[in-house]
């Protein structure tokens, strides 16, 4: 096989495929069997490419290919022994970089389907806000969900968040209409951010407005921006990042009469099984030169 097919390839199995929608600004919903089966076409994606990868990296660095994948003459055995070291810093380097080039490749998805968005995640921890009152809050304030921390605040004209809600179910707002709510600061495991978002008036009850802005970063800060049009109270949209998400803002964009409200937050994370199947892989084939090396030695 050509190196620099090998290349290519390697870069394909690298680019993730959708969770759920790309774009800067998009609508609707994935079936939970659609995302099932896009999360298997990128694990088996990535496990041939690295597979093959890792075979042709190793064949090269021992010796026994050339540029054009012919196989050689055995080396001798004391040449051999004096090129091991060599050889496994090459071996580690090979498999490093692929790693890096899998890693180097994010993106975003959002979901407007919460069903779909769980189905796509893992130990996901829920603020519910009902432990707020519904009055001014400050801020900025220091959560968690479930086993994982955050940080929200107000961005705008006023730092102070506002607790809304009914008394019984109490959501997360703003003190000014025209001011965000930013959640940021996730643990490092965290993957993916959902939740019910919609408006609420001055009293902070529930308000039907036009629509909410919500604009989603990863730590490569890719941003993904999604309109919710005529958001009610169980209007769910989650967002799921490759790499690590970095902060998630809310907005109704000044609507008269409209606060942004958040109820019900969910942060998640995302099990990698590409990556891990791509070290095993890797140990493995490693595993196996290194005892063909020992056999052909004796």
């Amino acid at each position: 096989m050509n190196p620099i097919i090998v290349a290519q390839m390697a870069c394909a199995g690298s680019m993730a495929l959708p969770y759920g929608h790309h774009g800067r600004t998009c609508s609707g919903d994935w079936e939970t069997s659609t995302v099932q089966l896009y999360k298997m076409e990128i694990i088996i994606k990535k496990l041939y490419v690295a597979f093959f990868s890792s075979k042709y990296y190793i064949e090269l660095a021992l010796g026994n290919l050339d540029a054009r994948c012919q196989v050689l003459s055995p080396i001798p055995v004391k040449e051999s022994i004096l090129q091991t070291s060599f050889s496994r810093l090459k071996i580690i380097s090979a498999a490093a970089l692929l790693l890096a080039a899998s890693a180097a490749q994010a993106d975003i998805s959002v979901f407007t389907s919460q069903s779909a968005y769980l189905a796509a995640v893992s130990n996901t921890g829920v603020d519910t806000f009902d432990d707020l009152p519904i009055d001014a809050l400050g801020g900025p304030l220091n959560r968690n969900a479930g086993s994982y921390t955050y940080t929200v605040s107000s961005e705008g004209a006023s730092p102070i968040l506002y607790g809304a809600g009914t008394g019984s179910d109490n959501w997360l707002s703003t003190n000014n209409r025209n001011d965000s709510v930013v959640f940021s600061n996730f643990s490092s495991a965290v993957r993916g951010v959902g939740g019910f978002f919609f408006g609420s008036n001055i009293s902070g009850e529930y308000a039907s407005g036009q629509s909410i802005t919500l604009t989603a970063r990863n730590a490569l800060g890719e941003l993904l921006t999604y309109e919710l049009a005529l958001p009610t109270q169980a209007s769910f949209v989650g967002f799921l990042s490759t790499g690590a998400f970095s902060d998630l803002a809310v907005s109704t964009a000044g609507q008269i009469g409209i606060w942004p409200t958040i109820n019900n937050l969910s942060v998640s994370a995302v099990p990698e099984p590409a990556t891990y199947g791509m070290l095993l892989g890797g140990l493995g084939l490693l595993g196996f030169m290194t005892r063909r090396r020992k056999a052909r030695q004796h």
